[in-house]
């Protein structure tokens, strides 16, 4: 243990129990997301269809969608914790989330959604590259920077769903010629919108296909 693991010991970004960055309790308490879902954006319902009402009737660029976690009450302060107060300690915790929840898709490399870079300064990480790169360890994948961010664009947070879509088009660009087979990792599936931005970028660049990961997903 490091000097500052010392005199600040580690405690749950939950609940603020000392020991791990997530305590058994409120790591139990995120809801892990179980079958019937939509086969294509991976929403949970009643039964499993191929489109739901979320994505029917939408041109989504990547195969398929799948969440981890509801973002739900109790995730959401934890995905915070994460993003925005720099408990950089969690992206291994909810990389084992994703690992228990989802099945690693076949696929020749992990890459991830670019982050804004004013606010990966701000918040000195980038959490989708994090769990990314998590992920490409547990699942035997090389995890690489497939995609830039256009600069000035902006960012998705309280934007209305229409809004978010345009928002995105364009914003995305591959620095090189992509796989054929994709992993793309974010950390929350709000709309879909980025995650599509990206798979279009990526299939423009040589990936034949594009399936999404993401650590908790909203659902309405």
């Amino acid at each position: 243990m490091g000097l500052l693991g010392v005199v600040l010991p580690s405690r749950c970004a939950g609940c603020g129990v000392p020991g791990a960055a997530l305590c058994e309790k409120c790591l139990t308490g995120l809801v892990r997301i179980a079958p019937p879902v939509c086969e294509r954006c991976g929403c949970p319902g009643a039964w499993p269809v191929r489109r739901c009402v979320e994505c029917a009737g939408r041109r989504l660029a990547f195969a398929r969608a799948r969440g981890a976690v509801v973002y739900d009450a109790h995730a959401r302060p934890l995905v915070s914790a994460w993003k925005e107060r720099g408990r950089r300690d969690l992206a291994g915790v909810f990389a084992s989330v994703v690992d228990e929840v989802v099945m690693r898709p076949d696929a020749d490399v992990v890459t991830f959604v670019p982050g804004d870079r004013e606010r990966g300064r701000e918040r000195g990480h980038l959490p989708a590259r994090q769990l990314g790169r998590a992920l490409g360890a547990l699942w035997g994948l090389p995890a690489t920077p497939l995609l830039v961010r256009a600069a000035g664009s902006r960012r998705q947070a309280g934007l209305p769903r229409a809004e978010r879509r345009k928002n995105v088009r364009g914003a995305f660009a591959a620095r090189s010629e992509a796989p054929p087979r994709v992993v793309l990792v974010d950390d929350v599936y709000t709309t879909g919108a980025t995650a599509s931005a990206c798979a279009t970028a990526l299939r423009r660049a040589g990936a034949r296909r594009v399936d999404v990961v993401c650590l908790a997903r909203a659902v309405r």
